[in-house]
């Protein structure tokens, strides 16, 4: 079975795809950047830390509208446009996930990214219920 996920916790795709997509348990989330969901403002200009927290929000509100947490995250892609603000990302991600059990993880520096945004994150979880 396939399901098409959407919340207004999330901001709206800006392009022909779905926030998400449900398959046989397995959600695969699209990339989020750090727009608010109610506005659809860019969060965070210039600061990492501040668009990571909206980008992890947002997938947060994604996977709770399928029926899960970010606790089933099993993969994540971080994109950064500087690996140079790695750690600072990394310290607003580490408090979103289970300590003793985090999802497999890429981190990549791009070259440019929707918006001109600092961070973009996409996710796998699997959604057990």
């Amino acid at each position: 079975m396939r399901d098409t996920i959407r919340t207004d916790g999330a901001p709206k795709a800006i392009g022909p795809y779905s926030q998400a997509v449900l398959v046989d348990g397995w959600l695969y989330c699209s990339g989020q950047i750090p727009l608010d969901p109610a506005t659809g403002a860019l969060v965070g200009e210039g600061d990492p830390e501040a668009q990571a927290a909206r980008v992890l929000e947002n997938l947060k509100a994604v996977v709770a509208a399928a029926g899960g947490s970010l606790k089933d995250a099993v993969k994540c892609t971080i994109y950064l446009k500087d690996m140079g603000s790695f750690a600072r990302v990394n310290e607003v991600y580490a408090r979103y996930f289970p300590a003793d059990a985090p999802p497999a993880r890429a981190t990549v520096e791009v070259a440019r990214l929707p918006r001109d945004v600092l961070v973009e994150i996409d996710l796998v979880a699997r959604i057990t219920q």
